[in-house]
């Protein structure tokens, strides 16, 4: 298990991470959040790099900066690029691995195993600098799964892959995933997450602001204003009415006046509303749009709550 318990970290005067505690067991983890919301400093923390200002951080019941050996039990693919460009795969690998206290020719033959999983078999032995992002991406990979970690931490591993390149290593996260290890995928961009899990920590601010799977980060919106589209004619008769409803948080028009974007508290209102007065307003109603329900749209809401835009 890995434990946070109400870990704060101050970089001086700024805020890294602010009072986070939370608990996950074996299983695919999502970290969401945009650059500079704490994921980094999170998994800093996590391995032991960064001690916490206040809190503790536990990884099977150990302080990963107080115990280094407990670290052996994670594996980390960082989201920074590889810098030895005349070092081969199998050479960074095996010291990385041998690193860990392995020997030689242990570390040898599991880089060269951890290397044929992810596909880097016939280029193992070419220089690093040759590679593409996504065969470096590989290379990161197979060093964070060589040693057989019971935790693997990825960082970012999409970054700069074309379509071919994100399919590829997500086949290979999958594969982990499924193997009933535990394993934090670190990423600015939902769907990438949703393409491996669908359990989530939403962090922003350096906090923790939805944890859990989609239909329990869906249900924390439930009494959150939604933002409904109203098309049609006869649209600044509805405005003026609809305004004073308590359950009408904003109204706006489109540039074209042919729309109105409207903030209500009760969507099931509206719709009751359009249903018994649009007609008596003399307004023609021709579509409605309302959110697609998708956990892109959740996140969305809850990061605009935080920020003060809706209440």
């Amino acid at each position: 298990m890995i434990e946070f318990e109400h870990v704060t970290k101050l970089y001086r005067t700024v805020i890294g991470v602010n009072d986070l505690s939370f608990q996950l067991k074996e299983g695919p983890f999502g970290l969401i959040g945009p650059n500079g919301s704490g994921k980094t400093t999170l998994i800093n923390l996590l391995t032991g790099n960064l001690k916490p200002s206040l809190g503790k951080v536990r990884i099977a019941g150990h302080e990963p900066w107080r115990n280094r050996r407990v670290l052996g039990q994670l594996g980390l693919c960082p989201a920074t690029d590889l810098l030895c460009p005349n070092v081969s795969a199998f050479e960074w690998v095996r010291y990385l691995v041998g690193l860990g206290g392995v020997s030689r020719i242990d570390a040898g033959r599991l880089a060269i195993d951890s290397l044929k999983r992810v596909g880097m078999e016939e280029a193992m032995h070419r220089p690093i600098g040759t590679y593409s992002l996504g065969m470096r991406q590989r290379t990161k990979l197979a060093q964070a799964i060589a040693h057989d970690p019971q935790w693997l931490i990825l960082d970012e591993p999409f970054n700069g892959l074309d379509p071919v390149g994100r399919h590829e290593l997500c086949s290979l996260i999958k594969s982990w995933g499924n193997e009933g290890r535990g394993m934090i995928l670190a990423s600015h961009v939902l769907h990438e997450v949703e393409s491996v899990t669908n359990q989530f920590l939403l962090i922003h601010g350096g906090r923790i602001l939805a944890s859990g799977d989609a239909a329990e980060v869906q249900s924390m919106l439930v009494d959150f204003p939604q933002e409904i589209v109203v098309k049609g004619e006869g649209l600044f008769k509805l405005a003026s009415a609809i305004a004073v409803e308590s359950w009408v948080t904003s109204t706006r028009f489109s540039s074209d006046r042919t729309s109105i974007t409207l903030g209500v508290k009760d969507a099931m209102a509206l719709y009751h509303y359009l249903s018994s007065s649009s007609q008596e307003m003399g307004c023609n109603i021709t579509g409605i749009e309302a959110p697609t329900g998708n956990l892109a749209t959740a996140f969305d809401s809850l990061l605009r709550v935080h920020r003060g835009e809706i209440e």
